[in-house]
């Protein structure tokens, strides 16, 4: 026996009819019941309280080294990491105490000139120190404590900034010349330089006897 269309049409909506009476209860409840009483969130995992967040909402979270303190800037408090407020309360705003020579001179009678000598090294690509050997790219050091600025008869190097110094080479000039060569004489083609005090003057005692008759330290 064979359906018609009408026939086939009434079984097709029969069916349908089914289908919503089956989805019907659940998609009402949904629309009944408010958000509000929806199931509760997990708690955090004790895992996450330990990362540093803090339980109560009220209490700010705690982490670690990005904890703040508040520092006073141009009449503002403002948040600094710990070790930035710690830096900046340790230290007093003031700049380094400026190259004194008088520090160095009164190092000059317990230096080594060997200390001296193991320093020059660096130097020694240009400077020679031999007596009666001629200057390099720099002037001879040979006898360099006590000579006139810009004075050794073979050297044509020197430049403009040392020759209009003037003076003779004193403890003094040298131990400010050699700690920032550029600062004390501007102009110079000198680019080496010696910082630490003491080994400043360990060099200053080596370059003392690259002479004759040594001058006499500075009392």
């Amino acid at each position: 026996m064979s359906l018609d269309g009408f026939e086939m049409s009434k079984i097709g909506g029969a069916v349908l009819a089914a289908l919503l009476v089956m989805l019907a209860p659940g998609t009402v409840g949904k629309l009944l019941v408010p958000a509000e009483h929806s199931a509760p969130a997990a708690p955090k995992s004790a895992d996450h309280a330990a990362a540093g967040h803090a339980a109560d909402p009220a209490k700010p979270a705690d982490h670690g080294a990005a904890a703040a303190h508040p520092v006073k800037l141009g009449g503002y408090n403002l948040p600094l990491p710990v070790a930035a407020a710690e830096t900046a309360a340790a230290g007093d705003g003031k700049a380094p105490a400026a190259f004194d020579p008088a520090s160095v001179l009164k190092m000059l009678a317990t230096a080594k000139p060997e200390n001296g000598e193991a320093t020059f090294k660096k130097c020694a690509s240009c400077h020679a120190v031999q007596k009666g050997t001629k200057s390099g790219l720099g002037p001879n050091l040979w006898g360099l404590v006590g000579r006139k600025k810009g004075s050794l008869a073979d050297y044509a190097g020197y430049s403009d900034a040392i020759k209009s110094k003037g003076g003779d080479w004193s403890y003094a000039d040298l131990a400010a010349f050699l700690h920032d060569p550029k600062g004390w004489m501007p102009g110079t083609k000198m680019a080496i330089n010696v910082a630490d005090p003491a080994e400043l003057a360990d060099v200053l005692a080596y370059l003392r006897g690259l002479s004759d008759a040594p001058v006499a330290l500075p009392q």
